[in-house]
């Protein structure tokens, strides 16, 4: 009698969701400096990779700079969350300008040479909101600590005494670039975007070309422009609804069909021998 596992082996290859890595959070509750620490991830990012780009989140709570390569090589997509924390500004030779405002130096850590190797082997990269502003300091670009100071600028924080649905809620314009693939999933040069940041790209990183802007002329979408696969980071929130939001359905929509052609990529490399001839068909 064949055992079921043994049909799967014999008969068909096992399909599987490509796996996207999702870094977490580490964050003192309570937000007191002598409290122990905790590793949070947003269920609604999640939730979106899961269901909007068909894929499987994953995590590694304690990875190290070190880890990234072995584990870069288990998974077929990267997504940097938005996070209550801003990026420390001493990565942008800044001094603190409000301390009441929570920060996660273990997270910029780790996710700005996450960013660089995911460049450098080609995987599959999204950010949003502190993934977007952790991908443009990485890669040597600054940020406006308070937006909403700065003059001629909007106030795209969020009202926090207001419902949810109201703080996700659609907010300002976003003006596209035409020849980008952004205009494509948006299907057009203008649309509406949720804003819930203080935080905002004051010099775009070398490399970076904007393909997203607010009335306001700041910064609110990205490609990585010698990026050798799908790398893209957006200022407001996607995975918020998603489903009921074609552009935000389309965006993830995006990063999944990515993700999958990575996923293809790894196993088709996985049938050759050292010499490159084909061991087994893919």
């Amino acid at each position: 009698m064949t055992s079921t596992s043994d049909a799967i082996t014999a008969e068909s290859p096992v399909t599987q969701s490509p796996l996207v890595w999702l870094p977490m959070d580490q964050r003192q509750r309570g937000g007191d400096d002598s409290s122990l620490p905790y590793l949070y991830l947003g269920d609604k990012y999640a939730r979106a990779v899961r269901d909007g780009a068909l894929a499987q989140p994953v995590s590694f709570p304690l990875a190290g700079v070190a880890d990234i390569p072995a584990l870069l090589a288990l998974v077929d997509g990267v997504m940097l969350t938005g996070s209550p924390s801003n990026v420390h500004p001493s990565h942008f030779d800044e001094p603190v300008a409000d301390p009441s405002l929570p920060l996660d130096p273990a997270r910029d850590t780790l996710t700005f040479a996450l960013v660089r190797h995911c460049i450098a082997l080609g995987v599959p990269l999204l950010g949003v909101c502190r993934g977007f502003q952790e991908i443009n300091v990485a890669l040597g670009g600054s940020l406006h600590q308070a937006v909403h100071a700065v003059p001629g600028m909007l106030d795209h924080r969020e009202d926090e005494t207001a419902p949810l649905a109201t703080q996700y809620g659609l907010r300002h314009d976003l003006l596209i670039t035409p020849d980008s693939a952004m205009a494509q999933w948006a299907g057009g040069v203008r649309t509406q975007v949720n804003s819930l940041h203080g935080q905002g790209i004051a010099r775009l990183a070398p490399g970076l070309r904007a393909i997203g802007h607010a009335p306001d002329g700041l910064v609110e979408a990205f490609e990585i422009s010698a990026a050798p696969a799908f790398a893209y980071a957006v200022q407001w929130h996607p995975e918020w609804r998603w489903s009921e939001n074609t552009f935000y359905t389309a965006i993830f929509a995006a990063f999944g069909a990515a993700c999958r052609s990575r996923q293809r990529e790894k196993t088709a490399y996985a049938a050759l021998d050292p010499s490159g001839r084909a061991l087994r068909k893919s």
